[in-house]
């Protein structure tokens, strides 16, 4: 799945902020468990960061990502047949998430990374300019889990019980 996020992010590296990486991490919170959606987010943001530079928003990057796909896992584990419009409520998480933890997360890291001060101004007008960049990103994440959240899924699903992972 991680190699799958450096590829997505590569493909769509021309699209400002319209990339798959917070689907796929979704997806493998929901179904490979939240620790393996928080790493899955963590190897694709520093071996991407390879190809499109590193720097001290990696470890933001790294983390930002990672939260959205533990708490996706925590929120939609094993409640795939239980839920009425579960894809829609997985859309719905994504798109939230990815605006509300993934944006205040890097947005608030801009503001320490690159602020000369540190005040309530600074931090208004990061995340006002940083808004319009999050919604796309959320839109994007909904799209990608529309799309390929159901197909994507169903194969992790015949992975998970093929080799016995997450069995006691």
């Amino acid at each position: 799945m991680a190699a799958l996020g450096v590829a997505g992010r590569s493909a769509f590296f021309m699209i400002g902020s319209f990339k798959p990486i917070a689907a796929i991490v979704i997806l493998t919170g929901v179904s490979l468990g939240g620790e393996a959606g928080f790493l899955c987010a963590c190897l694709i943001m520093m071996i991407s960061n390879m190809f499109f530079g590193q720097g001290p928003w990696t470890p933001w990057q790294m983390f930002a990502f990672g939260i959205v796909g533990f708490l996706g896992g925590l929120i939609f584990r094993r409640k795939r047949g239980r839920w009425k419009h579960f894809r829609l409520w997985l859309c719905i998480y994504g798109g939230l998430s990815v605006l509300m933890i993934y944006g205040f997360l890097l947005d608030t890291a801009s503001v320490f990374m690159g602020m000369g001060s540190i005040n309530k101004a600074a931090f208004l007008a990061m995340y006002a300019s940083g808004l319009p960049m999050n919604v796309i990103h959320g839109a994007a994440t909904v799209f990608f889990l529309a799309v390929l959240g159901e197909p994507m899924l169903c194969k992790l699903e015949r992975i998970r019980k093929k080799y016995g992972i997450l069995e006691p």
